[in-house]
């Protein structure tokens, strides 16, 4: 079954989609000619990165009954004026107090497992269309 995503455009430069029962809200920021009323496009997909490498990291300590208590993941990223983009993504976690250093290792490898970062790694072919 294909998953839709339907987009609207409500005003301005907000753009809405819509995910199943789900609604997100995209801005740009006011120097760019938005309203800064949400976060731009751009800013939910490296959001979905680490939010992705964070849902891996929680999974891989539920699964081994650690707590993940004081666990949080950072993503870093600047933009190369020469390049025009980002060219390196850096993903930091902390470790719990009282996580296992024999796991140390697993767990980066659970996060690299991280479908959305997986797509930008083999990314998938994108047709478009006119209706």
């Amino acid at each position: 079954m294909a998953t839709e995503i339907e987009v609207s455009f409500p005003e301005n430069l907000k753009v809405q989609t819509k995910v199943g029962e789900f609604t997100i809200m995209t801005d740009q920021d006011k120097e760019s000619g938005g309203d800064g009323t949400a976060a731009s496009p751009f800013a939910l997909f490296t959001s979905s990165i680490a939010a992705c490498a964070g849902y891996y990291a929680l999974k891989f300590c539920r699964t081994r009954e650690i707590d993940p208590a004081g666990m949080t993941l950072k993503l870093c990223y600047e933009w190369d004026e020469k390049q025009k983009r980002y060219p390196k993504m850096l993903i930091e976690l902390k470790l719990p107090r009282e996580f296992p250093d024999k796991y140390r290792k697993a767990i980066l490898k659970a996060m690299d497992q991280c479908t959305v970062k997986r797509h930008i790694l083999q990314p998938p072919e994108f047709e478009m269309s006119l209706i």
